[in-house]
């Protein structure tokens, strides 16, 4: 969600915590180290969710491995020898500017070149945008009315200052919550299920504040258990991602280990990282295990198929200027809306990087410096409108994708006077 907006908000939240502490909700305790990986989701599968600290790259391995599988049966059930290119899709958080990517992906569509990714994954509004995305152009519609037609009453409601500051947010968002579930219907729930038994993957990053730690949720697992409960856990979730801490309340996560019940505090998944694939310690040992018999026949699918990255960043690089007021709460804002800022455009590099060293070509997209539209107030769908014909501009006129990211130049440094130099 937008955080320059709120940032000053939850800043102030952070800066009180004697307040807080008098009239916060309370809670159960969080997941002792001792039950970790053996905890229930209420009857979810065990494979529904990724710690994202490097030590469940076996996990993801596995996801990853049992998805391939998948995707080959499909093919055969097509009459397919050869898999098709592997296209990838990571959006990032940015608030209202989710409009942005929301009208890239409408107007690729329209172009007619736009993939059925392999996998998705979502953070923050990249979140919201993820499950349309996922499911393929019939979708459109329903992403555009999400980045177009809502406005602030859809999406939160102010507590008031003081109910803020004794509380866990500044606004309730039950708001948003409702506004997800209307869209995460029982068809989408099952339209999801099967695209993840095609073996394509949808995944939405959440972060757990009690480690504090990234999880990357197992969507299409989730949609294809068919437990009940399934579409309002993926509703949270999506909920959990877009609640940036101090601006909205955490999304409190139910679990059952060794007979006892926890919760796990789950809040905006920018809080991390603004945009994820996979973390840069996964690699093919986890993703090939010696012990798996078809482990040569995957390695050759993956290594001769052509793989891309397509990453949305819904922002612009760098931050706006802007006088500064000489009070804590606004130099504490800036700084941290700064900090963001600049840990979105690394999250970019990063990405760039696992996508040279893995061999998949790398696409980034990000607001041009050219809209330097403001907004009024949050969520204004005037200022949505406008971002959302401007991602749709970029795509329909050819001009929205970077082979690098911000800032980068591929031609090395040389010495003065050398070949490379002159030439």
């Amino acid at each position: 969600m937008q955080r320059r907006r709120f940032m000053t908000l939850a800043t102030a939240g952070a800066a009180a915590p004697m307040l807080t502490a008098c009239n916060a909700p309370a809670r159960l305790a969080t997941l002792p180290e001792s039950f970790r990986g053996r905890a229930s989701f209420h009857g979810m599968p065990a494979e529904s969710r990724v710690v994202l600290d490097g030590s469940q790259d076996d996990v993801l391995g596995h996801i990853a491995a049992s998805a391939l599988r998948r995707e080959v049966a499909y093919a055969q059930s097509q009459g397919r020898k050869d898999l098709d290119p592997a296209d990838f899709l990571a959006i990032s958080g940015g608030g209202e500017n989710g409009a942005y990517g929301a009208g890239m992906l409408t107007a690729w569509s329209e172009r007619g070149d736009r993939p059925m990714f392999k996998a998705v994954t979502g953070v923050s509004t990249g979140a919201l945008i993820a499950p349309f995305a996922y499911l393929g152009p019939a979708y459109d519609k329903q992403l555009e009315r999400f980045y177009t037609a809502i406005g602030p009453a859809d999406i939160m409601v102010s507590r008031g200052l003081i109910s803020g500051l004794l509380g866990e947010s500044m606004y309730d968002s039950t708001p948003l919550l409702k506004t997800i579930r209307g869209v995460m219907t029982p068809e989408m729930v099952q339209a999801i299920a099967a695209e993840h038994r095609k073996g394509r993957l949808l995944c939405i990053a959440t972060t757990n504040l009690d480690v504090p730690v990234g999880v990357l949720w197992n969507i299409g697992e989730i949609a294809d258990s068919g437990n009940k409960d399934a579409g309002e856990l993926i509703s949270r979730i999506l909920l959990a991602s877009a609640s940036i801490p101090g601006a909205f309340p955490p999304v409190m996560i139910d679990l059952d280990a060794g007979g006892e019940h926890f919760e796990e505090m789950h809040v905006d998944g920018g809080t991390v990282a603004q945009v994820v694939f996979y973390p840069p310690s996964f690699s093919s040992d986890e993703y090939f295990k010696k012990n798996d018999k078809d482990a040569l026949a995957l390695r050759r699918l993956i290594t001769k198929r052509k793989r891309s990255i397509y990453v949305i960043r819904n922002s612009r690089p760098g931050a706006d200027m802007q006088t500064v007021d000489r009070s804590t709460m606004k130099i504490a804002g800036r700084a941290v809306s700064t900090l963001i800022s600049t840990q979105g455009i690394g999250d970019l590099y990063q990405l760039y990087v696992i996508a040279r060293r893995d061999g998949i070509d790398y696409h980034v997209s990000w607001i041009p410096p050219s809209f330097t539209e403001k907004l009024k107030e949050p969520f204004d769908p005037g200022y949505m409108n406008r971002l959302y014909q401007v991602g749709r501009k970029a795509v329909l006129d050819g001009t929205a994708w970077s082979k690098y990211p911000p800032g980068f130049s591929p031609t090395p440094l040389t010495p003065a006077g050398s070949p490379a130099a002159a030439g």
